[in-house]
């Protein structure tokens, strides 16, 4: 009776008792199913699905970035093409002879010519085309050795070395041109029948060569610019003699720019006036 008697004292078993030995069972903590077990509970892990979508994204970002580097580069090329382009639409034409005109000369072909003569203009384009051909010429030569023509290369050639300059300039403000005349005494350090010498938007007039008043003058072939490097080139007929000194004379004109240039001109307000 007594054992009878204590069985029936135990407590009535309930569906929550049932639930928590199942949790125990299963190592859990005991917490009761509800929404905040399942708010709780361990979130799913990135699929496969959202692993390829970030790769897509990643991929077409690096694209993009390299399709902009392309397009840039393409840009800065072109630009500098555009600028090599006006830089030689704006040079100059070059005539042959003494009288050769540089690159950046902006006076028309027929400024300061008398009117009326025919001849001496189809002479002098004659003469033009004459030199263009010789220079092509004399750069087919240089190509055939395999070495660059004296006026194309980057520093100017050493067969020659400057002894002296005797300048002198007249200068003209009502227009804003100038003309100068230069006597350069050179000693030559090997022969050669190639003068070059830096000059730029400038009007050659003449070009005289001489050893002395006695041996007399060394007769020039023809004369031009070379615009890509901003030289003069005078050709003499035949090569000057190494361990001799020579005088070069160019009498020549100019503009007096208004940029930071060669001779350019400046101006200041005093007392509202420019000057």
């Amino acid at each position: 009776m007594a054992l009878e008697e204590k069985r029936e004292r135990r407590p009535p078993v309930t569906p929550m008792m049932i639930e928590e030995e199942a949790a125990l069972r299963n190592g859990s903590r005991g917490v009761t199913p509800g929404p905040w077990t399942e708010a709780a509970g361990p979130r799913p892990r990135t699929t496969e699905r959202h692993i390829a979508v970030h790769k897509r994204l990643v991929l077409g970002f690096a694209v993009s970035i390299l399709a902009l580097l392309a397009v840039t580069m393409i840009a800065v090329l072109l630009s500098v093409r555009f600028e090599e382009c006006g830089t030689t639409a704006d040079s100059p034409p070059r005539a042959g002879g003494n009288g050769s005109l540089s690159g950046a000369a902006r006076q028309p072909p027929d400024a300061g010519q008398p009117p009326g003569r025919p001849e001496e203009e189809a002479r002098g384009g004659e003469a033009a085309a004459a030199a263009a051909e010789e220079e092509e010429d004399d750069e087919e030569e240089w190509q055939r050795r395999r070495e660059l023509p004296p006026w194309a290369r980057p520093r100017l050639p050493r067969h020659l070395r400057p002894l002296h300059y005797n300048l002198m300039l007249s200068v003209f403000m009502e227009n804003f041109t100038f003309s100068g005349e230069v006597n350069v005494q050179l000693e030559v350090l090997n022969a050669s029948r190639y003068i070059v010498l830096h000059a730029h938007r400038m009007h050659i007039e003449a070009v005289r060569v001489a050893e002395d008043k006695l041996a007399g003058g060394v007769r020039v072939a023809r004369s031009f610019f070379h615009p890509q490097t901003q030289v003069f080139v005078v050709v003499l007929n035949r090569s000057l003699e190494a361990q001799k000194s020579y005088n070069l004379k160019i009498i020549y004109n100019a503009l007096i720019e208004n940029e930071l240039l060669g001779f350019f001109r400046s101006s200041y307000v005093l007392h509202g006036e420019r000057r």
